[in-house]
């Protein structure tokens, strides 16, 4: 029987409590989450942190603490963000990484016209930083994808040395400036990835459900949360992060696949090596 492996993306750095007044963003309410995720069937958390006025933010001492009071609950796995927050320095997008040592944290491998108004910024030089500090500290890369060449570009550190195979990619399908989230383009996507690699994807807002079936048909994991949609349907906000992983459990289920545990999902993405 497959095991397919949820990551729950609680918060993310944009929408807020007037988006959908059920979404988490201090710490408190961030850790309380991941655990109902985890219940739910959630193997990984991807973790933002957001300021006192409900901003993004790389604030060391908000990982910090959220993660100590998601440990305190369950041993779920720890994937930390190293982006979100526009205004962020390299040093700063990393300096969490060293302090906490995450099982896992995101690398964008690439940068992008973000939302059609912004640089998302992710330039060689500080690739290159980032793929060593994981290496140092022992954090396994969840290579982030929002179009083709950025596949490319995680082949060519693997070249160099800045990343190691097999590498962990996650699609993100259907940001305004990446690729749109079709099911051609995850098809696609995912023709390009080397052999041996492991593959997740998620669907930002309309593009939720779609993205999502088509993984698990396709044999990869999947993506679910209110960073990524708000919604549950529709015309209904989501109740909780709980409540998409719960859905994403069941249609796991309902396909004759496993909803992989924690250490299932450590075995996969061989965290325990």
């Amino acid at each position: 029987m497959a095991k397919t492996i949820i990551t729950v993306a609680t918060t993310g750095a944009w929408p807020k409590k007037k988006d959908n007044p059920n979404i988490p963003l201090t710490p408190e309410e961030i850790a309380k989450d991941v655990y109902e995720c985890y219940k739910a069937g959630a193997a990984i958390a991807h973790l933002h942190m957001r300021d006192d006025e409900g901003n993004g933010t790389m604030d060391k001492d908000k990982f910090e603490k959220t993660v100590a009071l998601i440990k305190e609950k369950c041993d779920i796995i720890i994937n930390c963000t190293t982006s979100g927050d526009l205004y962020a320095t390299d040093e700063t997008r990393q300096a969490h990484l060293k302090a906490l040592r995450p099982e896992m944290a995101s690398y964008d491998c690439g940068s992008m016209n973000w939302q059609h108004n912004s640089v998302f910024l992710n330039t060689p030089k500080f690739l290159e930083e980032l793929g060593h500090t994981m290496q140092d500290y022992g954090v396994k890369p969840e290579i982030e994808i929002f179009d083709a060449g950025m596949i490319y570009n995680s082949m060519y550190y693997v070249k160099k040395g800045v990343l190691k195979a097999p590498l962990h990619y996650q699609f993100v399908l259907g940001a305004a400036g990446g690729s749109a989230a079709t099911v051609e383009n995850l098809v696609y996507l995912k023709s390009l990835i080397p052999e041996g690699s492991t593959w997740s994807a998620l669907g930002i807002g309309k593009g939720h459900i779609p993205i999502m079936l088509a993984a698990i048909a396709m044999g990869g994991h999947v993506r679910v949360g209110m960073e990524d949609n708000v919604m549950f349907s529709k015309t209904e906000l989501a109740k909780s992060n709980a409540q998409l992983v719960t859905r994403a459990a069941n249609i796991i289920k309902e396909v004759g696949n496993e909803v992989a545990s924690v250490e299932d999902a450590r075995s996969i993405l061989g965290l325990n090596k």
